[in-house]
């Protein structure tokens, strides 16, 4: 029907419902401002009316707090013990006596002076002996015979509020006791509320305040010494005080009215500055419920006049149910994804019990590879033992003997210490002159290099060569080396070992021999690599080997050199001589 309107029709209906949205504005704003005034007197004549009840209620405190303690000094006086001290002089006990009494009543303080206003006793002990001849409290008891009530410090210094009588001794004044009452704790018990509660004497002085700043001033005083206001605060405030309520004080920037009754006791005050925080409180949630009602108002007018909101809904529920479809889908991915990992978690723990098996099998290899060179050795040793001792020479045979206990002591090591070439390292390592290895690995493969005719260089500095390591591993490395050098020498006709140890920093071993070099650097150092002959060996040696120089932090380094043959070169960390010295 709307699009049989003419362009004239479709702008008058246009500006109508422009006219229409502006005047409902209007109306809701008005409704606003003018709840905002009625609500707010009706809620600050109801806050005053509190604020009367809190008025009435802390002057009847005040005043009982005030008549409690206004009985003691009469009782006290009649106190036949503190007679009996002041007319002997003996005040022993009698402080005791007054602090169980203050302690009792809840007095501040209990003085008992003598006829010479000397204090004598005191719920304070630092005050014994003080003269308070010239005490207003002393004074004006003497010149009374009742009970006075007497205050200090209105001026300046602490305020302090007493009660003071005389105590007679066959109707002469043999002194006074002064009862000094405790109203600070009440109005510190006062003080943790948003309101301020302040009392005034006849004179208009502050002499009790939950705002302590304000004691020894009037009120206008008190309320004038209040930080001044920049000038874009008090813009602020003016434009935030729309309420149209009628202001008293501010107080920490907190708006407040004043309510005051008279206390029957001296001629006192007692004021009241109430917040108005509790009336801003309640207005501001009706005008929260006015603009939400508003805001609902507003959005049902534009859902009713927006097809396209309405057109667009139902694209959103197509667009919902392909969502569904997608989750779907995606759900079912999900759980194949699922099966999935669970397939691929049985296939890793397979891998996992094929590699202890693999790892098995190589530790395996790896004993047996160890044991062949001490076992070597051995056979060597027992058949020149038994050689000698054919011909009657034993003291040589039990040095050959003696060389295979050392071998036996070896293999248990060697069987107790053997890693492979991941074995990670948790031995307890010392100290070792890198010099006496190299010698015993030398005297281990003397049958062998005398075997094979090979003429061997050794160069060693005439210092230590100290590093921190394990004696069996690092001789492990270096028959290695040897055992390696051999195997490449064989084809050989004049067979040349060099061992260079070289210290420094960095303490370097070098083996050289002049075989026929390495065929590939790249897979030395892997595991079951190896050039030789099946049953000549299994290629573990150098891997072990490697892995021994990572565990002590160092590197095992292999290359050719240019004039033939293999040079490997076994190089760690020198230890600190300061740390020689600590664990000798």
């Amino acid at each position: 029907m709307a699009n049989n309107l003419t362009p004239d029709e479709k702008s008058w209906s246009r500006t109508v419902l422009r006219l229409g949205v502006v005047f409902f504005f209007v109306a809701m704003g008005l409704l606003v401002w003018l709840s905002n005034l009625y609500f707010t007197e009706r809620f600050s004549q109801k806050t005053r009316a509190d604020a009367d009840a809190q008025v009435a209620l802390y002057s009847g405190r005040l005043v009982s707090e005030l008549q409690r303690n206004s009985v003691v000094p009469l009782l006290l006086s009649r106190d036949t013990r503190l007679i009996d001290a002041l007319n002997s002089q003996d005040f022993v006990g009698t402080s005791q006596r007054l602090i169980s009494y203050q302690e009792e009543i809840g007095a501040k303080s209990i003085i008992l002076l003598d006829e010479s206003g000397r204090t004598v006793a005191a719920s304070d002990r630092r005050e014994l002996g003080a003269v308070m001849r010239d005490g207003v409290y002393f004074v004006e008891a003497l010149r009374s015979n009742e009970t006075v009530f007497t205050n200090a410090g209105v001026t300046e210094g602490p305020i302090g509020f007493f009660y003071s009588r005389t105590l007679k001794s066959q109707k002469e004044t043999i002194g006074v006791i002064v009862v000094e009452v405790d109203l600070d704790h009440l109005f510190d018990s006062w003080s943790g509320q948003e309101s301020t509660i302040f009392v005034t004497d006849s004179t208009g002085i502050i002499i009790l305040s939950t705002e302590r700043q304000f004691r020894h001033q009037t009120i206008e005083q008190a309320l004038s010494s209040q930080p001044a206001l920049s000038p874009v605060e008090r813009a602020w405030r003016a434009t935030g005080e729309w309420t149209q309520t009628v202001v008293d004080a501010y107080i920490k920037d907190e708006p407040l009215f004043l309510q005051e009754i008279k206390v029957p006791f001296q001629g006192w005050r007692l004021s009241y500055l109430a917040s108005f925080k509790g009336v801003r409180s309640q207005v501001n949630a009706i005008l929260a419920l006015e603009l939400m009602v508003l805001a609902t108002f507003t959005a049902l007018g534009f859902y009713i006049l927006s097809r396209r909101a309405i057109r667009q809904s139902f694209l959103f529920k197509a667009e919902s149910q392909q969502l569904r479809v997608l989750n779907d889908r995606l759900s079912e991915e999900i759980s194949e994804r699922e099966r999935a990992e669970k397939n691929l978690e049985v296939a890793e723990q397979s891998l996992a019990q094929s590699s202890k098996l693999a790892a098995l099998g190589e530790m395996s290899a790896a004993v047996s590879h160890e044991l062949n060179q001490p076992l070597a050795a051995m056979r060597t040793y027992l058949a020149g033992a038994k050689l000698l001792l054919q011909r009657h020479r034993p003291e040589e045979a039990m040095s050959s003997f003696q060389r295979i206990d050392d071998l036996i002591e070896r293999m248990g090591a060697i069987t107790r210490q053997l890693k492979s070439y991941a074995r990670k390292s948790g031995d307890e390592l010392e100290p070792v002159d890198l010099r006496s290895s190299v010698n015993a690995s030398i005297s281990m493969m003397s049958p062998q290099l005398s075997q094979m005719k090979v003429e061997i260089s050794v160069t060693l500095p005439p210092d230590p060569v100290i590093v921190l390591g394990d004696k069996v591993r690092l001789e492990q490395v270096i028959v290695n080396l040897l055992r390696n050098a051999l195997d490449a020498m064989k084809l050989q006709e004049d067979r040349q070992l060099d061992v260079l140890l070289a210290p420094g920093e960095t303490v370097s071993l070098t083996v050289r021999d002049n075989g026929i070099g390495i065929e590939n650097l790249k897979d030395m150092f892997e595991p079951f690599y190896t050039t030789k002959k099946a049953g000549e060996g299994v290629g573990l040696g150098l891997a072990i080997s490697s892995g021994i120089a990572k565990d002590l932090g160092g590197r095992l380094l292999a290359r050719n050199a240019r004039v033939g043959g293999a040079v490997f070169e076994f190089q760690l960390p020198r230890m600190d001589n300061n740390l020689i010295k600590a664990a000798e």
